[in-house]
């Protein structure tokens, strides 16, 4: 609907919302989302789009103060923007060596440091397998604890002292599964994605669109699990005779991967899925 009201969820460098504007008409509005201050540097002058700085998790409050009771379209991409990856002092990446930090919001208290040197053993351990299925998350976490004994963990190269006994396969690989976990853990990725997908049958339309871009198995399995089952969780939805109620309907069967030519220019969509899906 060219006219219709539409939600960006992570606005980042603006690339999606372009393309949303581009399709809509002059009385069509995007509402867009994104938690870092530096995305208000991407803003552009177009009176049908409105940047809300704010976590999408908290989406559905914001829409109800701007008076927008639905909506028809809802994109979310899960993934770390460029920015965020390529600027150094962001600490999300094992390329630098400046202190880790992996704040999606810098005005929230706690970094990676924080989880590094205040974490347990056993909390370690939790993030390190859940987040990051990290094979040998046992033996990670007693050396990262034991590590604190010597001295404060603070950037990539303390990392790199601390895994180099207990690596296990690709370092490059083991780096980014390890990353990608503390990651997680401080910006309550998976919390937020929950918390949003759970308010989304309020907020779309019938026939409203869905359309969400993970890089990580269980984002992927939330997603599908409430395209399915109509439940974040994976648990049926029945009615009070026992048939399972659907909210929302497949527009492509299964998930969408970036082909050959996309890849080429840009590698970073190798892990991505996107999934598809309409509110009925």
């Amino acid at each position: 609907m060219p006219n219709g009201v539409y939600c960006d969820f992570t606005f980042g460098g603006g690339g999606h919302s372009r393309r949303i504007l581009e399709k809509l008409g002059a009385k069509g509005r995007l509402v867009a989302f994104d938690q870092d201050e530096k995305a208000i540097e991407n803003v552009w002058d177009d009176k049908r789009l409105i940047l809300i700085r704010s976590n999408f998790r908290y989406a559905d409050k914001f829409l109800r103060y701007l008076g927008i009771e639905k909506v028809d379209g809802v994109l979310a991409d899960l993934g770390v923007s460029s920015h965020q990856l390529d600027v150094d002092s962001r600490g999300f990446s094992y390329r630098d060596k400046n202190e880790l930090d992996m704040r999606m919001n810098r005005e929230q208290k706690m970094n990676a440091v924080d989880i590094l040197n205040t974490y347990s053993e056993s909390e370690l351990v939790s993030v390190f397998s859940g987040y990051g299925e990290i094979r040998n998350s046992k033996q990670l976490a007693k050396a990262i604890v034991g590590s604190r004994m010597t001295g404060k963990i603070r950037n990539s190269s303390d990392i790199d002292r601390i895994i180099g006994t207990v690596i296990k396969g690709e370092k490059n690989r083991y780096l980014a599964q390890l990353y990608q976990a503390i990651r997680i853990e401080v910006n309550d990725e998976f919390g937020a994605l929950k918390q949003m997908l759970g308010f989304l049958e309020n907020i779309l339309k019938p026939g409203g669109r869905l359309a969400v871009i993970s890089f990580h198995s269980l984002e992927d399995r939330f997603v599908k699990n409430l395209i399915k089952k109509s439940d974040v969780e994976g648990n049926l939805s029945t009615d009070m005779y026992g048939r399972q109620i659907f909210k929302f309907r497949e527009v492509v069967k299964g998930v969408v991967v970036a082909g050959k030519e996309e890849l080429a220019e840009n590698s970073r969509a190798k892990s991505a899925k996107l999934r598809i899906a309409e509110r009925l």
